[in-house]
């Protein structure tokens, strides 16, 4: 007979690697390995032969970055959601759609379970458990880290060592990273003490540290429809292409490093070290379009839809009918933010260098230092006596 059969999300790194044969030798099991693929710069093969080294009976390499970028990173971008001010939810964008992914290999694998990688400390294990509950809640989770005798990576080395099975990394570069077309990100080694400096020579791979970067500015043209960006320097692109560009001009200029203490969904705070360079550029000339493009309410009220917006993904609820509420506002305020926008990027900054739009609110007749038909200054004195009307009734009642 045939053995009951685990998929597990594998990612090719130490944790994954390790997970492979720990679920055969505790759950008497075929193992499927799913690597999903949101834009990893990593050789897949030699990743899939890895999994089928260390005892995975198939392993599937499953291409979604265009569906990555469309229906996660657009809509993240559009609402300018961000986590405690920094983060720019390049992890929590992703995991909800491998989450799903796992789930249609888990149906057409005849998977009686889905295993993944995430620890019982981080946020992973919330948005994956979330989100196999959301398109399968038959399904059993198991998630080897909140259950193993395992609780290091240096444990997890020795594992594989005493078994004869390789080993994806070296012991001096154990930094715990995700990484994905949207960013990557760091965790571990000197970065567990928030007292430490990054030592970003060593850690970072697609940006370079600011004060090694380029000794001139560099301007770039973002043109957007509908909120969405589309083009790089007047190029068409699609998604996966444009963010792509946008990483090598901005990871070149040392633009888009966050160093974040931030609070997790389980309660802990943790530290870690992200690169977004093409996120970066992309967050910062959104908004620049928005603010000549949106009124003052709809902007207003449309940082606190991204406020919300920030915490619901991070902490894994983009299966939920408030995510899904949310972005059709959202959607619906981005028809007329559509235009070009140009930056300025230099040793890790950026800078507005121009905004145009055929729906730009800006008017120049109105808000001209020269008097123009459109504005008389002494209308300004009854708007300020009926806006300050409680400020005069309280002066009047103190002088009492």
């Amino acid at each position: 007979m045939s053995k009951k059969k685990i998929v597990l999300a594998y990612s090719g790194g130490l944790d994954t690697t390790v997970i492979i044969p720990w679920l055969k030798e505790s759950y008497d099991c075929d193992v499927v390995a799913i690597c999903v693929d949101v834009g990893q710069e990593t050789d897949w093969e030699p990743i899939r032969q890895r999994a089928l080294d260390v005892g995975a009976v198939s392993c599937y390499i499953v291409d979604v970055k265009k569906e990555y970028v469309e229906d996660y990173i657009w809509p993240a971008l559009k609402a300018n959601a961000v986590y405690e001010d920094k983060y720019l939810l390049g992890t929590s964008t992703a995991r909800p759609l491998i989450a799903e992914t796992l789930v249609q290999y888990a149906h057409k694998e005849g998977a009686y379970a889905i295993a993944h990688g995430a620890t019982g400390k981080g946020n992973d294990q919330v948005r994956f458990d979330l989100g196999i509950m959301a398109f399968a809640p038959e399904l059993e989770i198991i998630a080897p880290w909140r259950i193993w005798e395992l609780k290091s990576r240096e444990e997890e080395i020795e594992y594989l060592e005493k078994r004869g099975l390789p080993v994806p990394m070296k012991r001096a570069d154990s930094y715990s990273r995700d990484d994905n077309l949207w960013h990557i990100s760091h965790e571990g080694l000197e970065l567990e003490d928030p007292s430490n400096e990054p030592q970003l020579d060593s850690m970072l791979k697609i940006t370079i540290p600011p004060e090694k970067a380029l000794d001139k500015p560099e301007y770039v043209e973002i043109g957007f429809e509908n909120g969405v960006p589309v083009s790089v320097n007047s190029e068409k692109m699609d998604g996966v292409s444009l963010i792509q560009a946008l990483n090598k001009i901005g990871g070149a200029n040392g633009v888009g490093l966050t160093d974040l203490v931030e609070n997790r969904v389980v309660g802990m705070k943790s530290r870690g070290v992200y690169e977004t360079p093409g996120g970066t550029i992309l967050y910062y000339a959104h908004q620049e379009l928005e603010h000549i493009c949106l009124d003052r309410q709809t902007y207003a009220f449309k940082q606190q839809v991204a406020l919300k917006m920030g915490e619901i993904i991070y902490g894994g609820l983009w299966f939920t009918p408030l995510r899904e509420a949310l972005s059709a506002f959202v959607d619906s305020t981005q028809k007329t933010v559509t235009g070009v926008v140009k930056v300025k990027l230099y040793k890790g900054n950026i800078s507005s260098a121009g905004v145009t739009s055929r729906y730009s609110l800006y008017n120049a007749s109105i808000a001209s230092f020269t008097t123009g038909e459109l504005y008389n200054h002494a209308d300004a004195k009854g708007f300020i006596r009926l806006y300050g009307l409680p400020v005069l009734v309280r002066a009047l009642m103190e002088q009492k």
